[in-house]
């Protein structure tokens, strides 16, 4: 059985957490329901994420289960607030120290750079932010993968990036065939209609 806590709080990215929420419950399907997932945050009560959607935690930093997996998400308030809270720093450090897998998603790795388990390690963060990571010291950010493993810690790029990462992790921890039929299920095979990144021609 493997239990996923998914921190959110307010101005988190919704794909960011939703993205991974969705392979973690449907790789937990394709095994008869034996795993979990749950939303955590500081507060009970609703959390307005960074686009305006309202969701509701599963649990407070004071009732959840023990988890396998903690990830954190991105988005404004990965940025803006969530660093310079020290209950959410201080309970992201705790538990990192407890699970087997720490992950983030977009900037969730300036959140994990403040808490600590991003110390020292290699990571993946959106591109517009990584100067603004690297600048504090302490941390390699890579700048030409999706995701990156370092140790027990997976960092993302942004969004869809966290669906990436969240695959790899379900197929180190059950398989990859069990991955693969996640990715199946998921109708997950990413065709963009447009390419932002084309060359210009002159």
């Amino acid at each position: 059985m493997t239990t996923y806590g998914l921190l959110i709080f307010d101005g988190a990215e919704e794909l960011d957490f939703v993205g991974p929420w969705e392979v973690f419950t449907a790789s937990s399907m394709l095994r008869d329901d034996v795993d979990t997932a749950v939303l955590i945050s500081e507060r009970s009560g609703p959390v307005r994420c960074g686009k305006g959607m309202r969701v509701l935690p599963d649990h407070t930093f004071d009732d959840h289960p023990p988890l396998d997996v903690l990830l954190v998400p991105g988005g404004p308030g990965a940025r803006e607030t969530e660093p310079y809270n020290p209950v959410v720093t201080g309970w992201i450090a705790k538990n990192a120290e407890q699970v087997s897998w720490v992950s983030s998603v977009c900037t969730g790795a300036v959140i994990m750079h403040a808490a600590g388990p991003a110390r020292g390690r290699r990571v993946a963060t959106h591109w517009s932010y990584e100067d603004t990571l690297e600048a504090r010291g302490d941390v390699t950010v890579v700048r030409d993968a999706r995701y990156v493993v370092d140790g027990n810690l997976i960092t993302s790029q942004g969004v869809s990036a966290g669906i990436d990462s969240a695959l790899w992790l379900v197929g180190r921890l059950h398989g990859v065939e069990h991955a693969r039929a996640v990715r199946r299920y998921l109708q997950y095979d990413p065709a963009p209609p447009y390419l932002a990144d084309e060359p210009v021609v002159g």
